[in-house]
């Protein structure tokens, strides 16, 4: 019995080790509430690479402060790489060669003994001078999507804080899924000074405000994320082997690029950014303190030595909030303008349209475009236009499309028609064939806005991406108390004054079932349907409707296929076109009235900033 239990003994130990592995194995690979909600799982440590990209010259004082600052910082005892970027005097300086070659060799041996003891070391001493923009744009093609470049000049110094505040973004905002974006190219560690927009707002952030977002990017200490980096630099191959120029009009950085040409390299990313909507994380210090500070030398971009541009940022001044990082939803976003923005707005509910509704409208009138059928470059123009001439008081419509969620993104405000009109029930209503769902979808999504509209005493005007705005006031009509609609003589424009008895023809609980009921009869019928045909009809039958007809030619001017070199005359405040119409036609004929205002890109050709 004594040897049976000496050999059980060892086997029993075993197993219950074994069913406690099992048992700790199956809870942490099995889902498990998160025991606080409002934090987000991310990894602690993500694997990622980290190069700092040092651009030198010529200055020999500045190098070796920004290597000192370098040196001192705080890594974790992360492998973080130093590779140092030496560009050559010009050959053409024969004349103080010897100078110059002494010059080259002290900077030399300063970075050979400089020991980088977090990483490698590299240093690339080019042969013959190509000047900042090279420097910048053949520093770094990342090796993979884990790879990070901090550039950095040789007149920068960083705070002992800048590499564990860099670290701390990356995870939050490239390594954490549910908050990052993939139009985020960066951060910038410079104190935020500049506007480049012409007439744009003053740089001003709520002094509680420690994290932004800003399109323009920052030379004086940026991170750059793999990504997009890539894509810039694919982009620019593809514009400078075209001779396509980074001309951005009402920019102040094209002026730089007109006076001075290939020396900079920003004026390109900035175009780049301008086309594809992204933005760059910045800090936002209280007593002009940066992580990263220019001394801003003599050199390049500045003929004399001015100084440091702001105070650094270290341990004894950190306020106690210095590492939080909120989501990315609970930061603001500002364009090149530094208007503020809101992106990925998809409004998905009657709650979330009436307060999308509230903070668009101008005059308390409404826009609702609808965008089924208009091509993208053509919606494109239309927003440049808007763009130009500060009309922000519109809702964008249409069929579930990448191009539509690009446009939400990019802060407009959009609905989704089939989504939307799933989350407010709105399918139910139809009893029609399938083919006709998309026409009765197109219809139904205005209907919903125009009442929602009323309902928060807006005027609203319907209208199709068919028209293109040339003035300020486009859509205006006489202040006439005798009439609460107008239909105009194309089924494509509309407008509902907000009025009580206007929200009482198309208001209560009825009205969208019935408005529906019409729909479907006339399409039994098979009778051709539109917006503004069945808002015709249906107030024909509400006898105490006030309405009037609007003919969009005694404002407006209309271009087809065959006229050509019209002019816009007085008084005119649209153009429009039949809905068919080839969108190429539809360029060709703005293009010959000067109002096609986008680059072969469908980016607008100019920022026109409009001071809030």
């Amino acid at each position: 019995m004594a040897l049976l239990k000496s050999h059980l003994l060892p086997l029993l130990l075993f197993s219950l080790s074994a069913l406690l592995f099992l048992s700790s194995f199956f809870y942490l690979s099995s889902p498990h509430p998160n025991p606080n909600p409002n934090l987000t799982l991310r990894p602690q440590n993500p694997d990622f690479t980290f190069i700092i990209k040092l651009l030198a010259y010529n200055r020999l004082d500045s190098l070796s402060r920004c290597l000192r600052s370098l040196a001192a910082a705080d890594y974790l005892s992360d492998r973080v790489h130093l590779h140092v970027h030496i560009d050559h005097f010009a050959l053409a300086d024969a004349d103080d060669a010897d100078r110059k070659l002494r010059e080259s060799r002290r900077i030399l041996d300063l970075v050979d003994a400089f020991e980088w003891r977090f990483g490698e070391k590299l240093v690339h001493y080019r042969t013959a001078n190509v000047g900042l923009q090279a420097q910048w744009l053949e520093a770094w093609w990342p090796s993979s999507d884990h790879e990070f470049a901090f550039v950095v000049e040789d007149d920068l110094e960083v705070s002992p804080l800048y590499y564990k505040f860099l670290k701390n973004l990356i995870v939050n905002y490239y390594y954490n899924a549910s908050n990052s974006r993939p139009y985020i190219y960066g951060a910038s560690l410079q104190r935020p000074r500049f506007v480049p927009g012409k007439h744009g707002n003053k740089l001003k952030v709520d002094d509680r405000t420690r994290l932004f977002l800003y399109q323009l990017v920052g030379t004086w200490g940026q991170l750059l994320f793999p990504k997009p980096w890539k894509e810039f630099r694919l982009w620019y191959d593809k514009h400078k082997a075209k001779g396509i120029k980074p001309f951005l009009d009402g920019m102040v950085t094209t002026g730089w690029y007109k006076k001075i040409g290939e020396k900079i390299w920003t004026p390109w990313f900035i175009k780049f950014v301008h086309t594809r909507g992204y933005f760059n994380i910045y800090t936002n210090f209280l007593h002009e303190r940066a992580l990263s500070v220019s001394h801003r030398d003599a050199g390049v971009n500045y003929g004399k030595t001015a100084g440091p541009d702001s105070h650094i940022l270290d341990e004894s001044s950190l306020e106690p909030k210095f590492w939080n990082t909120l989501p990315l939803g609970d930061l603001k976003w500002y364009d090149f303008c530094f208007r503020e923005i809101f992106p990925e707005r998809v409004i998905g509910s009657l709650d979330e349209l009436g307060s999308v509704l509230n903070s668009v409208q101008t005059n308390n009138t409404v826009i609702i475009v609808s965008l089924f059928g208009v091509k993208e470059m053509v919606v494109s123009n239309l927003l440049c236009q808007f763009e130009s001439l500060n009309l922000r008081n519109y809702i964008l419509t249409g069929p579930e499309s990448e191009f539509l969620f690009d446009l939400a993104r990019r802060g407009h405000p959009v609905i989704i028609t089939n989504r939307f009109l799933e989350s407010v029930g709105a399918y139910k209503l139809l009893s029609v064939h399938n083919s006709y769902v998309q026409l009765i979808s197109e219809i139904l999504v205005k209907v919903y806005v125009l009442q929602k509209c009323l309902e928060s005493r807006y005027s609203s005007w319907v209208v199709d991406g068919n028209m293109l705005p040339v003035s300020a006031d486009p859509f205006v009509v006489e202040s006439d108390p005798s009439y609460d609609f107008y239909i105009g003589t194309s089924p494509e424009l509309f407008f509902a004054r907000a009025s009580s008895s206007a929200q009482k023809d198309v208001g209560g609980t009825d009205f969208i079932s019935n408005f529906a009921m019409l729909v479907n009869s006339l399409l039994v019928r098979q009778q051709s349907v539109s917006f503004g045909y069945v808002m015709a009809k249906f107030l024909e039958m509400k006898k105490s409707a006030r309405v009037n007809t609007l003919d969009e030619t005694s404002f407006g001017l209309r271009v087809d296929n065959s006229i050509v070199n019209q002019s816009l005359g007085d008084g005119k405040k649209i153009v429009f076109w039949p809905s068919d119409m080839a969108s190429e036609i539809v360029q060709k004929r703005l293009q010959e009235i000067d109002i096609w205002v986008i680059n072969d890109d469908s980016s607008c050709k100019a920022i026109v900033c409009h001071q809030s």
